[in-house]
């Protein structure tokens, strides 16, 4: 039962990275109705988003490449520092910081008291509202190339919020992008590219400390682990497609109410105890 489960919850891993509905919180949500019932845990969650990141560099490769090769390039000189690409490369950096200075200072935490299900359905119908009104009001003018080093700054922050489960990784850097400004496409492109350092940083961090304690501490080994990073990268790559398609032509709406509706159900479901926080 472990292999299925784990492979379960690889797909659902693979289905809500990229979306703005929180990736971690699905995974504590269905872990709680799984035949043991148990948390996967923080650790689990961490490097199955490896398979997920690792769907975003074969699908962005040639962008990777461009923005590395321009990056490198500046600080050699042969490359304009005010270069577009060698720019991005910058962003991606500033805007790791909070994320990874964050994770660390609070990692107790994280993998302990902000794990409860009643903190998860709080954030999924909190930020689900924040999001609505950032799509609601947000201007939607600027694009990739008028990022300025203070919105990557801004973009850091929203995105370091997601060491809450039920935030959300892509809701908060999208929804931070929305409300400065920028276009729903070009919100999500830069919340895939920012998200690479964290994620790489976060779950190999993880699998070290996995490795060099025997195992992990939660209901699966690393082979469970590796299948469900697997699967996870398969389903990520076709979602980042559809996800940007998606958006250059829909709203954020049916991502709120779904928010909306499972954190309020999450209620229902601890009110009564049928899962345990």
């Amino acid at each position: 039962m472990n292999w299925i489960e784990a492979a379960f919850l690889g797909l659902v891993q693979g289905l809500t990275e990229f979306l703005p509905i929180s990736s971690s919180a699905h995974l504590r949500i269905v872990g709680s109705f799984l035949p043991d019932a148990a948390d996967p845990g923080a650790a689990f969650t961490a490097i199955t988003q490896l398979g997920t990141e690792t769907a975003v560099l074969v699908y962005f490769w040639r962008d990777i490449v461009r923005i590395v090769r321009a990056w490198f390039g500046s600080l050699r000189g042969k490359v304009d520092r005010n270069d577009p690409d060698a720019r991005m490369g910058w962003l991606v950096i500033i805007g790791s910081l909070p994320i990874i200075i964050l994770g660390l200072l609070f990692q107790n935490q994280i993998e302990s008291v902000l794990r409860s299900m009643w903190i998860v359905a709080t954030m999924l119908i909190v930020f689900g509202m924040v999001l609505a009104v950032a799509d609601a009001i947000g201007r939607q003018e600027r694009q990739l190339t008028d990022l300025t080093y203070k919105h990557g700054i801004l973009y850091g922050l929203a995105q370091a919020m997601a060491l809450i489960p039920g935030v959300s990784r892509s809701g908060g850097t999208i929804t931070a992008g929305l409300l400065m400004g920028y276009t729903r496409e070009a919100a999500a492109r830069y919340s895939f590219l920012l998200a690479i350092p964290a994620v790489f940083g976060s779950g190999l961090y993880e699998l070290y400390k996995t490795v060099s304690k025997g195992g992990l501490a939660g209901p699966f080994g690393l082979p469970e682990t590796a299948l469900a990073t697997i699967i996870a990268f398969a389903v990520g790559y076709v979602i980042i497609g559809w996800f940007l398609k998606y958006v250059s032509t829909h709203s954020y709406r049916a991502f709120v109410w779904y928010r909306i509706f499972l954190g309020l159900a999450l209620y229902v479901l601890l009110g009564f105890n049928v899962i345990s926080a």
